[in-house]
């Protein structure tokens, strides 16, 4: 075996292209050949442990040598896959638009998947700088493109990147181009056996204007006074923010100096993920110095929007279930027709204020590549601060036109002498305080997270927090209106649920939990905010047990 694992690591080191995975590469062999402890031995068998394949956000993981990892093979190898899965489904000749952000080796990622694209006789048009998401996902369609490929890992830590991609409604890819797509990827041959051409046709800066000018226009005429303080997160949304900011018609935010440049090191932060505990210290310190009446804040890819409000207590983060149920309020008003989709682990809050204004719901699986797909959409969301404010434009989340709509909303509250709490508190009022929590659990060992969903499929708990647990849905097996995922689904007494899934895109047990708690009117929002509080922490508690947590 150990025989075997080092001639697949010979010939991937001779098969690599980069001087420096090769390198890499031939140092670990030598590590082991000369006698390397169990740790050599173990990192060598991780970076042939298996192949990146497409994901909730395509290929995703740590840069390095082998098929396990993030390199220019496993990057040369997709693109070749792509080319040859847009060629066989009529697109010869057609065009490719590529994006990227500012993480380690993006624009040589990018690079090479345009002269990939150009070998294989298809139009690479490559963006001229690092750019958020949504710019790549807007791109696709107004220029007509057969696909779309952005290089980036959102919100992972410094060491990842990552290969989203987009086909030519402007979607990311689902069954069955994920596994026809990948297939292809399978049977691509040597590195030197993939033609190159050149490194395509650098797009013009006007398509970055005509995204800029389009976010702008979603706010409509109303009071512009407010005072915001902006993160980016080290990430690429500065300048796009900023100016959309102010074409709107509001003032220059106040960026958090020390995060304002891209930086693929992310040096204030543990992780560049606005979720994360910290990561918005300095924004909001920075909000207390400037008496601000606003936070908000992308993921270093600009595709996710954070928002955090002062309070009796000091700043605090709103929920992305809160941002989606504020954003969905707002369109509802606005008379925004159309269906309203969110993700299973979202909030339940959405469709009972779509059905409430008489428009269409529609639940999907966790992704925006299942979000983006509802019919007739009008409004997108999922709980991971992921927003479609403008599917006509956009259809995937777009962290910098829902950090608008979240300016307009404050601004307006502002000058009738409200604030974001107070349209939460009559939301709650109105339909019942929905309260969202989660439990999110890290795993060194990837085999405990099947091992984790599994031990709950296999003894499921009679109840939560008190709140006997009425059905158990095993996503696995799909239903009339979802496809398969990996997931459990509790619905508990008094429209409580728990949902517990692997993520996605990072090594971690996800658990969702939701709340219902009803609104009466001698007691007032919050006492139900307090009911709700201790429930979350019940059933958080019992879950922990339960799944071994």
């Amino acid at each position: 075996m150990l025989d075997d694992l080092l001639a697949r690591a010979r010939a991937w080191a001779a098969d690599d292209p980069d001087p420096q995975t090769r390198a890499e590469l031939e140092q670990a062999v030598a590590a082991v050949e000369t006698g390397g402890d169990e740790a050599a031995r173990a990192d060598l068998g991780d970076r042939f442990a298996g192949t990146l394949e497409f994901g909730t956000a395509g290929l995703r993981g740590a840069l390095g040598a082998g098929p396990n990892r993030m390199n220019r093979v496993v990057v040369t190898r997709a693109a070749a896959g792509l080319a040859a899965y847009l060629l066989d489904t009529g697109h010869r000749g057609g065009s490719v638009v590529i994006g990227f952000d500012a993480r380690h080796n993006s624009d040589v990622f990018a690079r090479d998947t345009a002269e990939v694209m150009t070998g294989a006789g298809l139009k690479a048009l490559v963006m001229p700088r690092p750019l958020p998401t949504p710019l790549l996902a807007f791109a696709i369609r107004e220029l007509g493109c057969a696909a779309g490929v952005m290089v980036t890992a959102s919100h992972n830590p410094p060491q990842d990147n990552g290969y989203k991609v987009y086909l030519g409604d402007g979607s990311q890819i689902v069954p069955p181009a994920d596994s026809e797509i990948a297939a292809r990827i399978e049977a691509v041959g040597a590195m030197a056996d993939v033609p190159r051409g050149d490194a395509g046709t650098t797009v013009d800066e006007e398509i970055i204007d005509r995204y800029l000018d389009t976010v702008a226009e979603l706010a409509g005429d109303g009071p512009r006074d407010l005072t915001i303080v902006y993160t980016p997160l080290h990430g690429v949304g500065g300048t796009s923010v900023v100016q959309v900011l102010e074409t709107a018609g509001f003032s220059e935010p106040h960026v958090v100096a020390q995060q304002e440049q891209p930086d693929p090191e992310f040096p204030t932060v543990a992780f560049p993920n606005p979720e994360e505990p910290g990561a918005m210290d300095l924004a909001m310190a920075l909000a207390a110095e400037r008496d601000a009446d606003i936070v908000v804040a992308n993921d270093p890819d600009a595709d996710r929007c954070a928002v955090a409000v002062p309070g009796a207590h000091g700043w605090r983060m709103l929920r992305g279930d809160e941002v989606g149920a504020l954003l969905g309020h707002h369109l509802l008003s606005l008379g925004r027709r159309g269906t309203y989709a969110n993700s299973i682990v979202s909030s339940s809050l959405l469709a009972k204020m779509a059905q409430a204004a008489g428009q269409p719901h529609e639940e999907t699986l966790t992704g925006f590549k299942w979000i983006s797909r509802a019919p007739g959409l009008a409004f997108g969301y999922e709980e991971a601060l992921g927003y479609c404010v403008d599917p006509e434009h956009v259809k995937d989340k777009d962290g910098v036109s829902a950090l608008l709509l979240v300016c307009e909303m404050a601004a307006a509250a502002k000058a009738e002498g409200r604030s974001l709490d107070d349209l939460l508190d009559e939301i709650a009022a109105e339909h019942g305080l929905h309260a969202t929590d989660q439990l999110s659990v890290r795993f060194d060992d990837l085999a405990e997270i099947p091992a984790t969903i599994q031990r709950l499929r296999d003894d499921p708990p009679a109840s939560l927090g008190g709140l006997a647990v009425e059905r158990i849905d095993d996503l696995s097996l799909g239903s009339d209106t979802l496809p398969p995922t990996d997931g459990l689904r509790f619905a508990l007494a008094d429209g409580a649920r728990v949902i517990v899934r692997p993520s996605g895109t990072e090594p971690k047990v996800k658990c969702y939990l939701e709340v219902v708690i009803p609104v009466d009117p001698e007691d007032g929002v919050g006492a139900a905010r307090i009911a709700a509080a201790g429930r979350l922490d019940a059933i958080k508690g019992d879950l922990r047990v339960a799944a071994g947590l």
